[in-house]
């Protein structure tokens, strides 16, 4: 992504202030994510990272393992991906690494609230 592309695409997030519309993936149902999260998967071409939500950090939440909010930090530089998944008090419940991805650099969060993945503008 070019330093133009990500600049509108930095944009295109803050418009999201709130949702209209709830979404879920059919493998994962009980999980559902909003418009924000919607356009940050499409526009980035990651909806994997929803898959991987929904697969592992959903369930640990819904089973009461982990609190009801969720905070999901992704630090993408070098093209690889650190995702720290943590509670609301940074106390670290996660810690995964992907080596390659082509998700656009930077710094990144995503909350998950009782079952809701939203922007953190969302809430």
């Amino acid at each position: 992504m070019t330093l133009l592309e990500l600049a509108k695409f930095k944009a295109g997030l803050e418009q999201f202030t709130g949702t209209e519309h709830y979404y879920f993936n059919p493998l994962y149902q009980d999980m559902h994510y909003t418009d924000g999260v919607k356009y940050l998967a499409g526009k980035a071409c990651a909806y994997w990272l929803l898959d991987m939500i929904g697969a592992e950090f959903f369930p640990k939440q819904k089973s009461g393992d982990w609190d009801s909010f969720v905070v999901i930090k992704l630090v993408v530089e070098a093209s690889s991906m650190a995702i720290s998944v943590q509670d609301g008090n940074h106390n670290e419940y996660r810690h995964k690494t992907i080596p390659f991805t082509d998700f656009p650099e930077g710094e990144w969060a995503l909350w998950l609230i009782d079952g809701v993945l939203l922007l953190p503008s969302e809430y």
